[in-house]
């Protein structure tokens, strides 16, 4: 196995674990719409998780797992209230694992269109789902809409910075001769 894909799989869990721990800490934008502090963090996992496709499509979904069950255990630890560990283990199986489809669909094209066709389809399927399990009932509609708006938002955003660098300097940078 190589360090790489190992050194890329810790960066996915924990970044999934920092954004679930963080996930009902609220920030508003400035014009319209809220973001959770976990959004931040939770942007890198889309792409993150992009970058482990080298290792092949069984290497992401044992990384998906892995991370869905250490959400599940680190939730309950830290007492969590039970609709955030449904919610985030939902989103985490069903948009990874549509990210994950979509990404192999895309496996003959530049990496900035696996990213970016990958998180069209992954962001707001996760930002549904987790959104609506999570704080459905709690928060309201006008909350949930202007939750929802920031964290697409900044999911795309976040996502498509990270997607910019790739091993060790920005898409747009050459390789130099050695």
């Amino acid at each position: 196995m190589k360090r790489r894909h190992l050194i890329n799989a810790t960066i996915y869990i924990l970044a999934t674990l920092g954004a679930n721990y963080t996930a009902a800490w609220f920030i508003p934008l400035p014009v319209f719409g809220q973001v959770a502090v976990g959004t931040f963090v939770f942007g890198v996992t889309f792409t993150q998780r992009d970058r482990l496709h080298v290792g092949g499509r069984r290497w992401v979904y044992g990384t998906i797992a892995i991370a869905a069950l250490a959400n599940v255990f680190m939730s309950a630890l830290l007492a969590v209230p039970l609709r955030i560990i449904l919610a985030s283990f939902l989103a985490i199986m069903l948009a990874e694992t549509a990210d994950t489809e979509v990404y192999q669909r895309l496996i003959r094209y530049p990496w900035l269109i696996r990213v970016a066709g990958s998180n069209a389809v992954s962001v707001p399927l996760d930002t549904l789902l987790f959104t609506l399990v999570a704080f459905g009932g709690v928060l309201s509609t006008g909350e949930i809409i202007a939750l929802l708006f920031g964290e697409v938002l900044t999911k795309y955003v976040i996502g498509g910075l990270v997607a910019l660098w790739k091993e060790g300097k920005f898409v747009w940078q050459e390789s130099k001769p050695g």
